[in-house]
């Protein structure tokens, strides 16, 4: 008896294969489509869900300390918006809205204004944070009243102090006072050869005035500080989304490592240099979110230094398009005990805090108030042990 041979036909091979190709190229181009129409036509406006109960109650707790407020930029009603909230996550509500993209919101020194960039028209992709005339700077009250042009073709705006500014031209870093006039120009990456003409983002003046913090983008990928005066640049690290701390002695910045593929650093600073090696990162880490969602992203700390708001997501994208959320952290606290403040499927991003300095004889009060409650258990925590700390 002759055995069977199972021959493959090679026209039904080929079909399969022929299939198998299509299928993947048609998935290939929608996802490709796909993307592209979040990048060219806005981000997401997502939905709201709801936290767990032991999220809300950690949220109630960690916020209610901070006691601030909160400002950011979200697509949830469109092409983004400024959205407040106080820092435990309630009282959540818009304060612009409109067809524009309003993004990098900052808070004065005294709370009473906020500024931010606005796109010209439309959606305007921060890809294209620097490109000229695309953009403007507001200001606008914490309340949504008194919104006002200041700066017209710019952007990256940030705070000198109540009655001056900073911002960005493309390669180009200004600081004017905030009613206007003459503008004095701190740096041009054009000018200086060690910066080779890179994208300037987020620029942030030492507390002494005498060196500007940078993100570089383009032909440099890095932070750094330039000094004012001897006109020099100082490398600080590999990464983005550099700040000062409130005593000027110590910078943080966003590097492209950790736990989900970014966490938070930082460095002491001495006249405009790196006071400590570069080389143990992990020796760096102020803040590194457990858990899937670790792609840190936008830290700020609030004035007095003891508080940091940031966004975190599951991976990295277009960071104007990705599913981010807010988290507020007690400096020098584990990274563990940071608390997710938003929990939405659209883009929560740049957020920054501001904290009320307490009136006279309010400190005090709070002093022995925080005291008692040390001494009571949290709600719902009495008698249970070993129960897992949710983020």
């Amino acid at each position: 008896m002759t055995p069977s041979i199972n021959h493959r036909d090679p026209v039904s091979t080929c079909s399969t294969d022929v299939v198998r190709t299509i299928r993947l190229t048609v998935w290939a181009v929608l996802a490709a489509a796909l993307a592209a129409c979040a990048t060219s036509k806005g981000a997401p406006l997502g939905r709201e869900k709801q936290p767990a109960a032991a999220d809300k109650e950690a949220m109630t707790a960690l916020g209610g300390k901070a006691n601030g407020l909160i400002v950011w930029s979200s697509s949830r009603l469109g092409n983004h918006d400024l959205f407040v909230m106080n820092t435990d996550g309630s009282n959540v509500h818009p304060i612009t809205k409109g067809d524009t993209v309003d993004w990098f919101p900052r808070f004065s020194p005294d709370g009473s204004h906020i500024l931010f960039s606005r796109s010209k028209k439309g959606w305007v992709s921060e890809r294209d944070a620097n490109a000229g005339g695309k953009w403007d700077i507001y200001t606008i009250k914490p309340d949504g009243q008194e919104e006002t042009k200041v700066v017209d073709d710019a952007s990256w705006g940030g705070w000198v102090s109540k009655d001056e500014i900073v911002y960005v031209r493309s390669t180009a870093v200004f600081r004017r006072l905030l009613a206007g006039g003459a503008e004095t120009l701190l740096v041009d990456s054009k000018q200086v050869p060690d910066l080779q003409g890179a994208l300037v983002q987020q620029p942030e003046l030492s507390k002494d005035g005498a060196y500007l913090a940078l993100t570089l983008r383009g032909p440099k990928n890095e932070t750094g500080v330039w000094d004012i005066a001897k006109k020099t640049w100082t490398r600080t690290g590999e990464g983005s989304q550099i700040g000062w701390n409130p005593g000027g002695d110590e910078i943080y910045w966003v590097h492209p490592s950790g736990n989900g593929g970014s966490r938070v650093l930082h460095r002491p600073m001495a006249e405009g240099k790196p006071s400590k090696e570069e080389g143990d990162l992990d020796a760096l880490i102020l803040i590194d979110l457990p858990g899937k969602r670790s792609h840190e992203s936008f830290p700020t700390m609030s004035a007095d230094g003891k508080w940091l708001v940031m966004a975190a997501s599951l991976r990295a994208n277009d960071s104007d398009v990705v599913d981010h959320d807010l988290y507020l952290w007690e400096v020098g606290t584990s990274s563990a005990t940071a608390v997710r403040l938003t929990h939405h499927t659209g883009n929560d991003r740049w957020p920054d805090i501001f904290i009320a300095e307490p009136k006279e004889g309010e400190g005090a009060a709070k002093g022995k108030e925080a005291a008692a409650a040390e001494e009571k258990p949290a709600p719902g925590k009495a008698g249970k042990k070993g129960k897992k700390k949710h983020r």
